[in-house]
């Protein structure tokens, strides 16, 4: 049951990373992103995710329409959405309802990207969305960028007995979630 602040906004509206902050309480902001429209836009403070991976379980690959989805993990107070949770939508996979119920999907409620999986202490953002800060000038921005993204570089492949294809670049593999499943060899 959702519970309501004095505000009449819900406790998880007044949390991070849906809680708007000034920049001067939010801190030095490393990444934007948007959704493909733009109308939804964020900002991250962590330099660098707390990991990133593939997942290629079947329900990533159903609501990404991929063979697998690549995901880059960060704290909830690490981002923060510029609008607050204005425009988004949320899906909850398990049940299968459009709510804000933990573990969560959210996109943009105008152009439908897909912006996070939201679970109850992490998110997993997706680096495709992600721009750097840094200031990089129009000439010569797509090497920068690309040496950049290598911040996201994911560790491992999880849920890759679940894979619709084989992904031969040395990184672990494993059945299931990552340091709790078998290594499936390449």
């Amino acid at each position: 049951m959702a519970s309501e602040t004095p505000s009449g906004l819900e406790e998880w509206q007044q949390s991070p990373p849906y809680k708007t902050q000034r920049t001067e309480e939010f801190g030095t902001v490393y990444w934007t992103g948007k959704c493909h429209c733009g109308r939804v836009t964020y900002q991250i403070t962590r330099e660098r995710p707390l990991d990133a991976k593939y997942c290629h379980c079947t329900g990533c690959q159903v609501l990404h329409g991929a063979p697998f989805q690549w995901a880059a993990i960060f704290h909830k107070s690490d981002m923060t959405f510029t609008h607050g949770h204005q425009g988004l939508n949320f899906y909850n996979s398990a049940e299968k309802q459009h709510a804000h119920h933990l573990p969560c999907k959210v996109s943009c409620s105008y152009c439908h990207s897909p912006i996070m999986d939201e679970g109850r202490n992490v998110i997993l953002l997706f680096p495709s969305l992600i721009e750097s800060n840094r200031g990089l000038e129009a000439e010569g921005k797509g090497e920068e960028e690309r040496d950049v993204r290598k911040i996201f570089e994911p560790s491992c492949h999880i849920f890759y007995s679940q894979r619709v294809v084989d992904v031969r670049d040395g990184k672990p593999k494993w059945a299931g979630m990552n340091d709790s499943s078998d290594i499936i060899h390449e």
